[in-house]
């Protein structure tokens, strides 16, 4: 449709052509079109000949003639006799060339009496061969079959009847039938002008079985269609001469939606409108496609529909609505595909296997069905939307649900009941479907609707306009009420779908990312360049449209689409599409008084309606252009005869070659015409001109999408072969480019601080590229699958091994195989043997999946594995374990499968690992309301012995999803398990003792807390004591927790520091024991202060989804806690009688000279005052909390408090002038010292501007 086609061609017609039986080659089974020999002969198919095509060749289209045959007759001949339907059939196709171009064709499918004897007499020898063999199965006893016999048993065996009853029911005679055989002709056009290329070949076909001959040859006819018929230029209609009647198509302007000329209307009446919407949301996202109907042109002008009403964008992958029976294979096709599949009729969806299944819409157009993959994301404003097309539909009388009495009564010949469809619960057009909701009012008033239009043939919105205008528009309109109400309706729904894209991308140019380098290197690059800021476009937008714009950004149709937006700086390149798109845009930007990036979910109606359909009527009133009539060749006497019934084999002298001249086109065209004429016809539709910059464009494509349809010639092996290396390669180069996706959109900001892509692209939602990845995944598991359980191809396959795992594990100790060992390795951690790590298991994996109740289907459970394993970084281990199988491998897959190819294999199995470099918590942030088991173990000091400790401890986890409340943990043991909804990332632990017996004084090293699904463990160190009397005095205590991490040395590659600012210098300078307080010098500390702020101005900076916890940038390792606890603590004078004084007990005399200072007036300004007033307020409401907190635990709180209302600033400046501070300090200290202070105070105040939210257990017990 709106893809280009060959410049050179301007005749409407490329080609004409004729198949059917070659009587000299006489029958030939057509096996690879996969009907098996049970069926009677005249069921069978046999292979079909191109007969005759004319010219031979035109240079801008060669002829391909395996192509053409194939798709002319998909099935092959098929046979009747006269006791038969034999009504002539019309379909469409369409072959697409290496370089994206396409060429339709148009066929009429009718049957001829087959007059060669020998013919005939082969097809009673069949038939003799068939009876004798179904008499040997009807007589002979039945003997149980083996399993293996694929044969299936006829339907006629229950009544063991005779045999003429057999005959009867599928027979030939040669001497009382008469024997008929399917021919087809066919027009191969550049264009897709359906309804015109109908009526000719209707017509064409009309001549040959009317009694009357017509007023010239044939070859007048054919002659006249493909040389002197011209196709109509940009926004012009043509009228040229079929062998009865006129003949009309008319073509858009370049600023109209592009050409389109299948009836819409069908894909409505077949599917209903929430199916057909639910269709196109698949088809946006690039998920696989399959159509299946008896039909052909159905598959045809679903496709066709669908693909045109994606306007501005393009499917950019394979594209066969009509897929020859002999391409079955390609159903494993491991990349996204719009096909459509050919059914007999007679099968029913469940007999069809089908490859994959994870990851598809499966779309049965007759029963008015589809299946969609899990998860799909609603379109935006999806309700506003069906009722605007609603309106549409109702006022041409359709009622928005599907109606299965539609389209030719087909499907009711074939014993369909609409009942079916009122019990199928798949169905999108149920009672209870959410259509009704919002409908007009129930059905009787469809049904009154459709009676009114019926009877008077008007559109319901113009109902005033139209009557008037019905008794003379008969003689303006000139093409038949149908097909201008075809026109109409397709474009009203076109420009409403239009509509939509424009009014949500109406300002996307503002985040197209313009290239900095020359064209050359951009091209060289194009697979590492960022061409769209995704993030910044996403946060503009409503939030509920996140889901399906996430995932549509990704897509290669819209990747391709910003690209060509990159090459065409001016109006003049512009592809016309583009062109369209932009021009529509700016409109809606004028009319747009309101900012165009304001986040609004408005619903916008479409306005310009009936200016589109306007432009269609005014042509098709005002004809602009009619051909030259058809007249007589130059043929010699008798030439041109042929006996009626049969379409004859036309004179190829005469019609392989044109006009000598090639000038017709412009004489009969007047003047100005064609001047207007010729700057249109040269940039519409024809944008492949650009050689150049096409080729550019494919290049600049990144995923081997070169293939947009597999090669139609009679496949040998090594064809399939081809084709399935370059599969092959196309998933290879796909994992890289993700793994590399996921990666830089991981490491974010540091992958930008290393000079990797711009600072925009992280924040794209991270569930979307791992959902991708899931069905990257499910794509690679299903190419060339033999086997398969259920729909997910990679859980059936994990289920295979999980089955023979389980034998083989059943057998005796000592005689399993060896390669189980490796399995319960176990990790080696630094964690100390406290907590020993999960053992890796990838069958344990499996089953803590399967316990998931929530996740109910087979493509979920894979999904769930996929991130669990991801999350535990063992996704690569676990499936090159999963294919270390070979024996499970080659039982599932083909030779060629993806699976089977080692290196590629090896390849892929390298990309995965590198994930290991970051850390994901795609598992635990996903399946937030799942039961986790927890293990706690407090570890207290070795040195001094806790076997004395006497009092009952207790602690409370929190993370960031919940908390788990107060846990008391056996003395003895010190440790629990316990099991709770999933906390998220653990962040922190508050623990403390009830102060009980004799000896409750208690020195605890650290806590470790591992998640028992996902195996993450967090440590909590701590090195503090807890008891009245020691240390600070603490009885509870706030620990932060970081994640462990395992350094397994041998599949380990560069990691990030997990959820923290990067180490920086402090690191260096702390590296003495943590008991022997170090000393720093004022430099270290003030570096110290300066990257505790850095680190929460960090956290801010990051998109709201990828940052880490701020209680460990606050209270954390060299958190700013610690950084201001050094700050106090630098000169700080320690009384040598005993030994600790706190900070605290400074803060608290402070506190009481300010308390007195104010009540004895000093003099001093308000602003002052109000400082001392907050900083007291604080003070004495952490001294009363009821929780036995420390000291240090104190200040932590005060600070944190202060950073939360943005107070520490001013304190440290009333601290730093306060006498007691005298009193208390050294001279050299950093407190004493102003310009120390005031920079202090300066880097402070950066955190102004943040909103610090706290967790509820740092501030519990505190009413502020």
């Amino acid at each position: 449709m709106s893809t280009g086609f060959s410049s050179s061609s301007c005749r409407f017609a490329d080609y004409f052509v004729s198949c059917g039986l070659d009587t000299e080659s006489g029958l030939e089974p057509d096996e690879l079109s996969g009907e098996n020999f049970e069926q009677s002969p005249l069921r069978r198919t046999f292979k079909s000949k191109v007969l005759a095509h004319y010219p031979d060749n035109v240079e801008w289209n060669p002829f391909d003639q395996d192509a053409v045959g194939m798709l002319c007759m998909p099935k092959g001949l098929s046979f009747r006799t006269q006791t038969d339907i034999r009504e002539p059939q019309f379909h469409s196709f369409i072959i697409t060339r290496e370089d994206g171009s396409r060429t339709y064709g148009f066929a009429l499918t009718f049957f001829e009496e087959v007059t060669s004897k020998q013919i005939c007499s082969a097809m009673q020898t069949l038939y003799h061969m068939h009876n004798a063999e179904q008499y040997d199965i009807l007589h002979t006893p039945p003997t149980p079959r083996s399993p293996e016999d694929p044969r299936p048993t006829p339907h006629h065996l229950h009544a063991a009847p005779s045999l003429t009853r057999l005959q009867r029911f599928n027979s030939y005679d040669i001497s009382r039938d008469t024997l008929f055989v399917s021919k087809c002709i066919c027009l191969i056009t550049p264009m897709a002008f359906a309804n015109a290329c109908r009526k000719v070949l209707e017509q064409l076909h009309q001549a040959v079985t009317s009694p009357q001959p017509p007023p010239l040859p044939l070859e007048s006819y054919v002659y006249n269609v493909l040389y002197e018929v011209p196709l109509p230029p940009a926004g012009r209609s043509l009228k040229f001469s079929g062998v009865y009647g006129p003949v009309l198509c008319q073509r858009p302007s370049t600023a109209e939606l592009p050409l389109f000329d299948f009836p819409m209307q069908e894909v409505f009446e077949l599917l209903g409108l929430e199916n057909v919407l639910q269709l196109f949301t698949c088809a946006l996202l690039e998920i696989q496609i399959l159509l299946y109907s008896q039909h052909y042109q159905r598959l045809m002008t679903v496709a066709e529909s669908i693909t045109a009403l994606m306007f501005p964008f393009q499917w950019q992958h394979v594209y066969v609505p009509i897929l020859p029976a002999s391409l079955l294979h390609f159903l494993d096709a491991p990349v996204p595909y719009l096909m459509g599949l050919h059914s007999n009729g007679q099968d029913d969806r469940t007999k069809l296997e089908l490859p994959q299944e994870a990851n598809l819409c499966f779309v049965d157009i007759d029963n008015h069905f589809i299946e969609l993959p899990e998860d799909l994301p609603q379109f935006p404003n999806k309700l506003e939307f069906i009722q605007e097309i609603s309106e549409i539909l109702l006022a041409f009388g359709l009622s928005p649900e599907a109606n299965p009495q539609c389209s030719e009564g087909q499907s009711k010949l074939r014993g369909f009941r609409s009942g079916d469809v009122a019990s199928d619960k798949r169905n999108g057009n149920l009672a209870g479907s959410p259509l009704n909701s919002y409908l007009l009012r129930e059905n009787q008033t469809i049904a009154r609707l459709q009676a009114l239009v019926k009877r008077t043939g008007v559109s319901l919105e113009k109902l005033d306009v139209k009557e008037d205008t019905s008794t003379n528009k008969e003689s303006k309109v000139q093409c038949d009420e149908d097909e201008m109400k075809m026109h109409q309706l397709n474009i009203r729904v076109r420009e409403v779908f239009a509509n939509r894209f424009t009014q949500m991308f109406s300002d996307y140019e503002v985040f197209v990312i313009q290239p900095s380098q020359d064209k050359e290197s951009w091209f060289s690059n194009r697979d590492q360049m960022q061409n769209f800021d995704k993030a910044s476009f996403l946060s503009d937008q409503p939030e509920p449209y996140l889901p399906f714009l996430s995932r549509f950004l990704e897509t290669q149709m819209f990747a391709s689409f910003i690209d060509s937006k990159i090459l065409c700086h001016d109006d003049e390149d512009k592809e016309h599409t583009l062109r369209v798109f932009d021009s529509r845009v700016d409109k809606i930007r004028m009319l747009n008084v309101r900012t165009p990036t304001l986040r609004t979910s408005m619903y916008q109606k479409c306005t310009n309606i009936d200016e589109a359909e306007k432009a269609i009527e005014m042509r098709l009133c005002k004809i602009d252009h009619t051909a030259l009539h058809p007249h007589l060749l130059d043929m010699k006497i008798g030439q041109g005869r042929y006996e009626p019934g049969f379409f004859p084999r036309l004179q190829s002298d005469v019609l392989s070659t044109g006009p000598t001249s090639n000038k017709w086109a412009k004489r009969s065209a007047p003047a100005q015409w064609r001047r207007r004429d010729r700057q249109k016809q040269h940039t519409e539709h024809l944008y492949l001109d650009n050689d150049q910059r096409e080729k550019y464009i494919q290049e600049a494509r990144n995923l081997g999408t070169t293939l947009r349809q597999p090669k139609l010639s009679n496949l040998s092996p090594s064809v399939i072969a081809q084709t399935n290396w370059k599969f092959v390669e196309g998933l290879l180069k796909e994992c890289r480019n993700k793994t590399k996706r996921m990666l830089v959109e991981k490491m974010g900001r540091e992958a930008v601080e290393l000079g990797h892509g711009e600072v925009s692209i992280t924040g794209v939602e991270e569930n979307t590229l791992i959902a991708s990845l899931c069905d990257l995944l499910e794509r690679i598991w299903s190419h060339g699958l033999q086997v398969k359980q259920g729909k997910s191809a990679l859980w059936s396959h994990l289920l295979h091994y999980q089955e023979s795992k389980e034998k083989r594990d059943a057998t005796p100790a000592g005689l399993g195989p060896p390669g189980i060992i490796h399995d319960t390795e176990r990790r080696k951690s630094d964690a100390g043997c406290a907590m020993p790590p999960l053992k890796v298991s990838l069958i344990q994996d499996m089953r803590h999946i399967q316990n998931i109740s929530e996740i109910k289907t087979d493509v979920g459970k894979a999904r769930a594995w996929v991130r669990l394993s991801m999350e535990k970084k063992l996704l690569s281990r676990h499936l090159k374990q999963l294919l270390s199988d070979h024996e499970l491998t080659k039982k599932l897959y083909k030779r060629y499968a993806f699976l089977r190819c080692d290196d590629e294999k090896e390849q892929f199995l390298y990309h995965l690992l590198s994930f290991n470099a970051v850390d994901y918590f795609c598992f635990t942030n996903v399946f937030t309301t799942i039961m986790i088991p927890y293990h706690v173990v407090i570890i207290p000091s070795k040195k001094l012995g806790g076997s004395m400790f006497t009092a009952n401890p207790w602690v409370c986890v929190s993370g960031e999803l919940a908390e788990t409340g107060v846990l008391q943990v056996p003395k003895n043991t010190l440790e629990i398990t316990f099991e709770c909804q999933n906390l998220g990332k653990l962040t922190t632990i508050q623990m403390g003792h009830d102060n009980s017996g004799l000896y409750a004084k208690w020195l605890v090293e650290s806590v470790m807390v591992r998640n028992g699904i996902t195996g993450h463990t967090y440590k909590f160190p701590c090195g503090r004591w807890l008891g009245k009397g020691v240390d600070d005095g603490s009885l509870e205590r706030i620990l932060v927790g970081e994640l462990v991490t395992n350094t397994e040395n041998e599949e380990r590659m560069c990691r990030t520091p997990p959820m923290q600012q990067s180490p920086g210098m402090m690191r260096r300078f702390v590296t003495i024991s943590p008991n022997s307080k170090p000393k720093l010098n004022t430099g270290q500390i003030q570096e110290g202060v300066g990257e505790a702020i850095n680190g929460i101005v960090k956290h801010f900076h990051k998109p709201e989804k990828e940052r880490g916890s701020l209680t460990l940038l606050l209270c954390g390792e060299y958190g700013l806690v610690w950084a201001l606890e050094q700050v106090f603590q630098h000169g700080f004078k320690s009384p040598r009688l005993f030994k600790n004084v706190f900070i605290w007990d400074f803060l608290e005399k402070s506190q009481v000279y300010f308390e007195s200072a104010e009540q004895s007036q000093m003099t001093q300004d308000e602003n002052w005052q109000m400082r001392v007033r907050h900083f007291c307020h604080f003070m004495r409401a952490i001294n009363s909390t009821p929780r036995n907190i420390g000291k240090d635990g104190k200040f932590q709180m005060l600070v944190c408090l202060g950073a939360r209302d943005h107070l520490l600033h001013h304190w440290i400046a009333l601290l730093a002038e306060c006498p007691i501070t005298a009193q208390m300090y050294e001279d050299t200290a950093l407190l004493k010292d102003h310009s120390l202070v005031n920079s202090l105070i300066r880097v402070l105040q950066t955190l102004q501007e943040f909103n610090i939210t706290l967790e509820a257990s740092l501030v519990k017990g505190i009413g502020i």
